[in-house]
């Protein structure tokens, strides 16, 4: 599966060009997943729930299924975190994973970036950030990174369409 990293600083406006992303390459056709990283704990479950009292019991995985949706907890129990291609392998085939985050990681990455963070931007430094999406304003970029405008999501799904040669449903490769 093809895999399109989004990363940024804290309040760069990830979350919402994610957001934007998947709405747009979807009405295109495309089946999306996305992959989020968090840097604290976090739960997806409810305390006082059946499901958390089998994970908290002990459970290295936990599966909870409906008419309308299921989700599967695994619970590290002291192993390292799992890498972004671990987690992807674990996917349904998609045309594209979009992951949140994860700037480590060795996926080619469009940063997102806004005047007044106090860090400047990680594509200055780093080889797997191919894209900027900024308001247009950043300086010194590498010739390697392509300016994106942020507040343009139907560019920058255009750009990950040519980029990582996505084809839309209903076209051959030679039409797109």
């Amino acid at each position: 599966m093809r895999i399109a990293g989004i990363v940024g600083w804290h309040d760069s406006g990830k979350t919402t060009l994610v957001v934007e992303l998947v709405a747009e390459l979807a009405a295109r056709g495309y089946r999306v997943s996305t992959v989020k990283h968090a840097h604290h704990v976090f739960d997806v479950d409810t305390p006082g729930k059946d499901s958390w009292k089998h994970r908290e019991s002990g459970a290295t995985e936990v599966m909870v299924g409906s008419a309308t949706r299921w989700a599967l907890m695994h619970e590290l129990r002291g192993d390292d975190e799992p890498s972004t291609r671990e987690l992807v392998a674990k996917m349904s085939p998609v045309d594209l994973v979009l992951v949140e985050g994860f700037k480590h990681e060795d996926h080619e990455k469009i940063e997102v970036y806004r005047q007044g963070l106090k860090d400047p931007p990680n594509a200055l430094r780093d080889p797997t950030i191919i894209a900027l999406a900024d308001d247009g304003t950043t300086t010194g970029l590498p010739d390697r990174v392509r300016r994106l405008d942020a507040g343009d999501p139907i560019a920058v799904a255009d750009f990950i369409e040519q980029h990582w040669g996505l084809t839309r449903p209903g076209e051959d490769a030679g039409t797109a």
